[in-house]
C-alpha cells in the first residue's frame, strides 16, 4: 500500500489530500453504475413475466454486464497505483488548467445528445440519427463532407435495418407525415 490512504490515493505535485479530477468523476461514475446495478439486479427481474423467467437472456441481462463493468472501471480508476511522482502526465486531466479543455465543445455535444432524443419521434429514426451524426462530427472537427453524409446515412439505415428487421424491435424510419 505504501503507506498512503486508499481513496486519497492520487495527490496532486503540491502535496495535499485532494483527489485527482479523474479520480472525482470516476466516483461519480460508480454512484450511478451502483444505482444502475441495484435496478438491473433487483428491480427489473421483478417484472418480468413468467414465461420470460426461463429465458436464458433476461431483458436485464445487458445492463447488468454494462454496471458491472461501469463499477469495476470506476474503482480501477480510483484506487488505481501511483504512476510516479505525482505530476500530470499527457493524457490526464489538469483541474487547474480547465480553461485550456474544449468544454464549450462538449457542452455543445451533449445538448446535441439531447435535441437528438427529443427529435427521435418528430423526425423519426432516420433523419434524427443522420442530423446528429453530421451535425456532432462537424462540431468534432471533420470537414470532408462528401465522405461524411454517405457514411451518416449508410449507419442510420444500417442501425434501423438491424433494430427493425433482424431483432423485430419496431422503430419508427420517418416522421409522423409519412406515416406508420
Amino acid at each position: 500500500m505504501c503507506g498512503r490512504p486508499l481513496l486519497a490515493a492520487h495527490y496532486s505535485s503540491r502535496g495535499d489530500t485532494t483527489m485527482a479530477l479523474d479520480r472525482w468523476i470516476a466516483l461519480i461514475i460508480l454512484i450511478m453504475c451502483t444505482g444502475y446495478a441495484y435496478t438491473a439486479f433487483f428491480t427489473m427481474d421483478d417484472m418480468l413475466a413468467p414465461f420470460m423467467r426461463r429465458d436464458p437472456i433476461w431483458p436485464s441481462t445487458f445492463p447488468k454486464v454494462l454496471s458491472v463493468l461501469g463499477i469495476v472501471a470506476a474503482l480501477l480508476i480510483i484506487f488505481g497505483f501511483e504512476k510516479g511522482d505525482g505530476q500530470i502526465k499527457a493524457g490526464e486531466i489538469n483541474y487547474r488548467r480547465l480553461q485550456d479543455y474544449k468544454i464549450g465543445q462538449a457542452a455543445v455535444l451533449l445538448g446535441l445528445m439531447v435535441a437528438y432524443a427529443l427529435l427521435l419521434r418528430p423526425l423519426g429514426f432516420i433523419g434524427s440519427t443522420v442530423g446528429f451524426l453530421i451535425i456532432g462530427s462537424v462540431l468534432l472537427g471533420e470537414r470532408r463532407l462528401h465522405i461524411l453524409i454517405p457514411v451518416a446515412v449508410m449507419a442510420a439505415f444500417g442501425i434501423w435495418y438491424l433494430v427493425q428487421e433482424v431483432l423485430g424491435i419496431f422503430l419508427r424510419p420517418w416522421p409522423f407525415v409519412f406515416g406508420i
